[in-house]
């Protein structure tokens, strides 16, 4: 499949997806013609995913149905990200930034990528001010304490995230 400057990846483990994520990504969709949300099948800076990768790809499936953002689809992926974009024909993958820290690891993960494939361009969308602090580390955290993360994630995802940590922890 050739590369395409049009088609755009938004990857993420999205363990779970945020309003912070969709902000991204919805801004996305409106610059490119197709964005493809990559879900990281295990990420490899985290130990172990809360949701599986297929619980993941509903979430975001669901809420991008919900925000009318019919440009978008949702691919599990394994393998490196600039792979992963050739297979989809995109020329383009679209990170978010909130914070200096993630400038530092997007800067490095740019440089090999560039190395791995300079056909293909990496772009980075600025957090909104009202999701600049928002992370799905937090949310599940605040959701560990009983604190209310229905202003922080779609609607499926706060139902089912008490749920889903009470039961872990008492597993």
């Amino acid at each position: 499949m050739s590369v395409s400057g049009k088609v755009a990846i938004c990857p993420g483990s999205y363990d779970p997806v945020t309003n912070g994520h969709l902000d991204i990504i919805s801004r996305a969709s409106g610059v490119f013609d197709r964005v493809i949300v990559g879900v990281v099948n295990q990420p490899v800076r985290k130990q172990k995913t809360l949701y599986t990768s297929e619980e993941r790809k509903a979430f975001i499936e669901q809420a991008a149905a919900d925000h009318g953002l019919g440009n978008i689809s949702v691919e599990i992926f394994s393998n490196l990200l600039v792979e992963f974009a050739r297979e989809q024909g995109a020329g383009v993958v679209i990170k978010g930034l909130r914070a200096i820290s993630d400038f530092e690891y997007e800067f490095e993960m740019n440089q090999l990528n560039r190395m791995l494939a300079p056909d293909i361009e990496s772009m980075y969308i600025f957090a909104s001010a009202r999701y600049s602090f928002l992370s799905s580390t937090g949310v599940k955290e605040m959701a560990t304490f009983g604190g209310d993360v229905s202003e922080l994630v779609p609607p499926a995802v706060a139902s089912s995230l008490t749920d889903r940590i009470s039961r872990d922890s008492e597993g």
